[in-house]
């Protein structure tokens, strides 16, 4: 049997919880396609190591 990496997933509102931002914000990085996340039933997971990439990433400069 191959071996499961240890992914944990985050919810929309934990995610919105930790990086400080509305959970639509959440909804709109995922469907920007900018934050990968896997849906589940009409819900979406964010796996914890994407979350953590996304805070590291520079922001891009507006204007």
């Amino acid at each position: 049997m191959p071996e499961v990496p240890d992914v944990r997933f985050l919810t929309v509102a934990e995610v919105a919880e930790i990086m400080r931002v509305s959970k639509m914000t959440v909804y709109r990085l995922v469907h920007a396609g900018e934050l990968p996340a896997i849906r589940f039933g009409r819900s979406y997971r964010v796996p914890e190591s994407a979350v953590s990439d996304a805070l590291h990433r520079p922001i891009a400069d507006v204007g």
